[in-house]
């Protein structure tokens, strides 16, 4: 068993090398007013047989560095005026083609083909996704005062001996996924994106390298591209807010108000964890929250007061005090609701929250917040009438004027009073009926099984004005159910439908009150047309169609079907 994981290790590492010695690779050569030591460093690389191009970007230069390079035997991409180190890398890089992209300064006067295949070849043994350089040199001013100190206060994970050197070699893909900067900040903002991506990083060391040396006016401008550069990779990777004390403080006082919020939760909505567990969170939360925000409020403060430091400050407070802001505009609109919720009976106080309920129609894709609703006694002179909010009228799917019969007695469906959109007030003997008491709080799913299988009359919506009001007698459902599509005409014209839930068995029609028709209705033959004569009006009830309903048509053992009344006696009523 061992010799053969022995051999499968074995030629998975030859497949590994074969690919990686395939792998294919180009230099890049970002040059400005490099005449002088351009062919040096083309020569060197040209002694490798294993590099497939060589590029040099000419960044707008003033000399023959172009023609040079040319000569050298470099192809040559010419930038029209001098737009940066990192601008003349992306050029060459988006140029080229290799698997491999290696990076070399034009000012080196000494490089050799040994240098050069040292950097490359970690990367196609395997070894390495990105090589960079350290090499003896006589000055490295922006690297000890500048980017060391900046790379161990943000990245002290960082600890390379050069981490600004300009020679390195880095894979395709990878190159294909981060942003390269314009300037010369290129360097150190590639070392930072593969550290933070962990990419294999590898320093090479090169041996001596002979720079041409800057005057100190272009040391600055490289200082300056390098401390941006770090500065934007420890903002945009984290660092940044790690060790701002302000920023700290704001975190922890989001935290403190996230522990209010879910203690006062686990205290109203959370059943299986402990009452005393959910205050102990929230008083934590709470002890937090006051001991940060005033740490808050004293840093800023002091911030105010240091001159030409206001417009700093209110940025601040925009950016980073928002979620502050944000967190306390919840709390305040959670314990509020909680007030709201405060009943005081009998010597005990009592909160109550009551959510809102979310109805998501699958029908016509319509979101609706309704309910809950709250259950209060009804006026003494009220005794016949259930009021309801709108929003379980809807649920009901009645209107204000229909009736709903409770142990035989009938009662009106109306409006709420001012101020009460969601309490609904019952009389005293219908609460007994129900089931329900003062103070009960139904969910809007629940509304319409508090009615179930009670006996109702809704009045029809008509089309047109017709002078003839049609009342129909439903059962109220839990839910849809198979059921028939009803349309009502008069004189050939239709002025309502509605559907319902039909047994075979026996449907009264009345018309003015009396007993006009019996319809017998059969699950074997469904579909009829049943005609009533008024005078010298027609109408026609057409049972057709299939459907959906949550009602059922009463029986004449459970009230009537329909009830067609011509509001004006002498309509059309000759003969």
């Amino acid at each position: 068993m061992l010799w053969i994981i022995l051999l499968l290790f074995s030629i998975i590492s030859s497949i590994k090398t074969i690919n990686s010695e395939n792998m294919s690779v180009s230099i890049i050569i970002p040059a400005f007013n490099e005449d002088k030591t351009v062919s040096n460093v083309i020569k060197a690389v040209k002694s490798l047989n294993y590099i497939d191009e060589i590029i040099v970007v000419d960044d707008g230069s003033q000399d023959n560095t172009a023609q040079v390079a040319e000569n050298a035997g470099a192809k040559v991409i010419q930038h029209l005026k001098n737009r940066g180190k990192g601008s003349a890398i992306k050029t060459g890089f988006n140029k080229s083609i290799g698997d491999i992209i290696v990076f070399l300064d034009a000012d080196i006067q000494n490089l050799t083909s040994k240098q050069v295949d040292n950097i490359i070849k970690p990367i196609i043994n395997g070894e390495a996704d990105l090589t960079k350089t350290k090499f003896k040199r006589e000055a490295g001013r922006v690297t000890e005062l500048t980017a060391k100190p900046l790379l161990k206060f943000f990245f002290p994970e960082i600890k390379f001996d050069q981490p600004l050197s300009g020679q390195f070699a880095v894979k395709r893909s990878f190159l294909n996924r981060i942003k390269l900067e314009d300037d010369y900040g290129v360097d150190v903002g590639i070392v930072l994106d593969a550290d933070v991506r962990g990419m294999k990083i590898k320093e090479v060391d090169i041996g001596k390298v002979n720079h041409m040396l800057s005057p100190l006016n272009d040391l600055n401008i490289v200082a300056t591209e390098v401390v941006r550069t770090i500065v934007d990779r420890a903002t945009q990777y984290g660092r940044v807010t790690m060790i701002d004390s302000l920023g700290k403080s704001i975190r922890m006082e989001v935290l403190g108000l996230s522990l209010v919020f879910l203690g006062l939760f686990t205290i109203f909505f959370v059943r299986p964890i402990p009452l005393q567990l959910g205050v102990v969170i929230s008083i934590l939360g709470t002890a937090m929250a006051v001991f940060y925000i005033i740490k808050i409020l004293r840093m800023s403060i002091n911030m105010m007061r240091k001159p030409g430091a206001r417009l700093q400050t209110f940025r601040s407070f925009f950016y980073m005090h928002s979620p502050i802001v944000v967190s306390g505009i919840i709390l305040l609109a959670m314990i509020s609701t909680l007030f709201g919720a405060v009943h005081y009976e009998n010597g005990k106080i009592s909160i109550e929250p009551n959510s809102r309920n979310l109805i998501i129609s699958t029908d016509n894709s319509n979101i609706y917040i309704r309910g809950p609703y709250t259950v209060e006694s009804s006026l003494d002179n009220e005794t016949s009438i259930i009021r309801m909010p709108q929003d379980a009228m809807n649920t009901l799917e009645f209107n204000y004027g229909d009736s709903i019969y409770i142990n035989g007695h009938d009662y009106t469906l109306n409006q709420t009073l001012p101020g009460g959109d969601n309490v609904m007030s019952v009389p005293p003997d219908v609460m007994t009926s129900l089931g329900l008491n003062s103070g009960d709080v139904i969910i809007d799913s629940d509304i319409r099984n508090l009615f179930t299988n009670l006996y109702a009359e809704k009045y029809l919506p008509m089309q047109n004005d017709s002078n003839l009001t049609i009342k129909e007698g439903v059962i109220i459902k839990p839910g849809p159910d198979y059921a028939r599509n009803v349309n009502i005409y008069l004189n050939n014209q239709q002025v309502t439908s509605t559907a319902g839930i039909f047994k075979n068995g026996t449907y009264n029609v009345y018309l003015n009150g009396i007993l006009y028709k019996s319809i017998y209705y059969n699950d074997q033959n469904p579909q009829g047309n049943y005609t009533l004569y008024y005078g010298q009006n027609v109408i026609t009830i057409e049972i057709d169609g299939q459907s959906q309903s949550d009602v059922a048509f009463a029986s004449s053992d459970e009230g009537w079907f329909l009830n067609l009344t011509f509001n004006n006696e002498s309509f059309n009523n000759e003969g």
